[in-house]
C-alpha cells in the first residue's frame, strides 16, 4: 500500500516558490530517486514531507502525527553533515534508534557502522573524522532506525566513487527489505542504476516521473538539466553520456 507524503504541496521561501502543487507517494519496497538541478525543490520536498518546512497550501500527512509516531514512521538523513559534539561514532549512530536503550542501541549501531564500512571507527570521535567518514556514520544513524520509510537528502554528495556505490547499495538493500526509500540525487547514473522510480523536479514542480530511463529520457535531460545526452547499456547498468546542450 502506498503512503502519501505530499498532496498539492505549495510553499515559498524568501518570496520564491520552492514547491508548486507537488503530489508524492511512496510504496514499501521501492527506492525512489528525486532528481533535478540545484534549486529545483528536492530538499524542500523532503523537509516539507517531514514537517520541517511550513506549507502555504496542500498537505503533508506525516505532519499530522505526534512527534514520536512520526519518528517511528520515517527516518531522515539530512544533507547537512555538521556534528557539534565530538561523540564516538557508535553513540552518534545509536541516536537513530531513540526507542532502544543501552547495549541494544549500541549493538545495532555497531552493526550498521560495519555495514557502511566504518566499523573500525566506532569508538573514534566524529569531529576527528574526514568528511566522507562522517557521512558514513550519519548514514549508519539513519539505517539504525527500524522505521518503514527512509528519506535521504544527497547522501552520495562529495563522496568518492566507492563510497557512492556503497551508499546506494545499502539504500537498495533497505528497499529490497520492504522499506520505502526516497533519496535526492544529483548523480543521474546512480539514479538510473539503483532506483525503481525517478521523480524529476524543475522549478518547484514535478516535471516527470516514471521508470528511470523513461523519466530521464533525452528530452528531459535537455529541458530540465540543459544536457544533450544518451544512455548506453553497461555491464552493471545504464551509463549516461552527456554534454552541455
Amino acid at each position: 500500500m502506498s503512503v502519501t507524503l505530499l498532496k498539492g504541496a505549495t510553499a515559498r521561501l524568501g518570496g520564491r516558490s520552492v514547491l508548486d502543487g507537488v503530489d508524492l507517494d511512496l510504496r514499501p519496497g521501492d527506492l525512489v530517486a528525486l532528481c533535478g538541478p540545484n534549486g529545483a525543490g528536492k530538499t524542500s520536498v523532503l523537509r516539507a514531507a517531514l514537517g520541517l518546512m511550513r506549507l502555504d497550501a496542500g498537505a503533508a500527512p506525516l505532519t499530522a502525527l505526534p512527534d514520536r509516531i512520526r519518528a517511528e514512521r520515517a527516518a531522515y538523513l539530512p544533507q547537512d553533515r555538521r556534528i557539534a559534539w565530538n561523540l564516538p561514532a557508535v553513540e552518534v549512530a545509536a541516536l537513530g534508534a531513540p526507542f532502544l536503550t543501552g547495549e541494544a542501541a549500541l549493538e545495532r549501531a555497531r552493526a550498521m557502522l560495519e555495514a557502511v564500512g566504518v566499523g573500525a571507527l566506532a569508538d573514534r570521535g566524529v569531529v576527528e573524522m574526514s568528511g566522507g567518514e562522517r557521512a558514513r556514520v550519519l548514514l549508519a544513524r539513519a539505517l539504525v532506525s527500524p522505521a518503514p520509510m527512509l528519506l535521504a537528502d544527497e547522501p552520495a554528495a562529495g563522496l568518492d566513487p566507492d563510497a557512492r556505490l556503497l551508499v546506494m547499495e545499502r539504500l537498495r538493500q533497505r528497499a529490497d527489505g520492504d522499506q520505502a526509500v526516497l533519496v535526492s540525487l544529483h548523480d543521474l547514473g546512480l539514479a538510473a542504476r539503483f532506483a525503481d522510480r525517478v521523480v524529476v523536479m524543475h522549478q518547484g514542480r514535478i516535471a516527470v516521473e516514471g521508470a528511470p530511463l523513461q523519466a530521464l529520457r533525452s528530452q528531459t535531460l535537455k529541458d530540465v538539466f540543459g544536457l544533450t545526452g544518451r544512455w548506453i547499456d553497461g555491464p552493471d547498468g545504464p551509463l549516461l553520456s552527456t554534454r552541455r546542450a
